[in-house]
């Protein structure tokens, strides 16, 4: 018997990006609805993931959080979805540069951004993305190559960074370079991102009549 998959997550939260690539790897997993503030800060939960955050997943007795982390292991451990390079392909070396580049840059210059902080010029060489501009310009240039990340292989990196181009545009905290539209309606429109959609919108909670 294969080891139970389980997902841990709420609709209003990174757990879409893990949501999407389960929908992407196409294996039966369960979900376990958590609540903040509630559930999410239970002893349950707290043992899955001491932070207290989402989303986490839990495949028979490992446990991985972290939206990159989940997309890489969920692509290794069911490699028949292809999606990620193999070991031994040249291919891998650029999957995790734009894995690591989505968890690490991006996310720290996009929230830097969203939380009113922007770092004095004089001080960018102290921090690891520089400036906002200088993150959006790589990654415009990286999507660019297209259609994917990996030229002509779609892959969890484009999962991941796909998706905080995204949510980036969305909320504002990315402008709407036409590079990252054209993207993102491209992956986004994907029958397991379309999926992973309609399964999280239809778990929001009812807006007050």
């Amino acid at each position: 018997m294969a080891d139970e998959l389980v997902f841990y997550t709420n609709p209003m939260s990174r757990g879409r990006i893990a949501r999407w690539m389960l929908e992407e790897v196409g294996q039966p997993y369960r979900t376990e609805l958590l609540d903040y503030g509630t559930t999410m800060k239970a002893p349950a939960y707290l043992a899955i993931n001491p932070m207290g955050k989402v989303p986490a997943i839990k495949h028979g007795d490992t446990v991985v959080t972290e939206g990159a982390a989940i997309c890489a292991y969920l692509a290794d451990a069911f490699p028949a979805a292809g999606l990620a390079p193999a070991p031994t392909d040249r291919k891998r070396g650029d999957y995790y540069r734009w894995l690591f580049f989505g968890a690490g840059p991006v996310e720290a210059a996009v929230v830097n951004k969203a939380m009113g902080f922007e770092v004095p010029e004089e001080r960018r060489r102290a921090i690891g993305y520089g400036s906002l501009d200088a993150v959006l310009d790589v990654l415009e240039r990286a999507v660019a190559k297209g259609p994917y990340l990996l030229g002509d292989t779609f892959s969890a990196a484009d999962v991941y960074l796909g998706s905080q181009i995204g949510w980036g545009m969305m909320f504002g905290t990315m402008e709407e370079r036409p590079g990252f539209k054209d993207y993102y309606a491209r992956i986004s429109s994907r029958p397991a991102a379309l999926r992973a959609t309609e399964i999280d919108d239809a778990l929001m909670p009812a807006k007050p009549a």
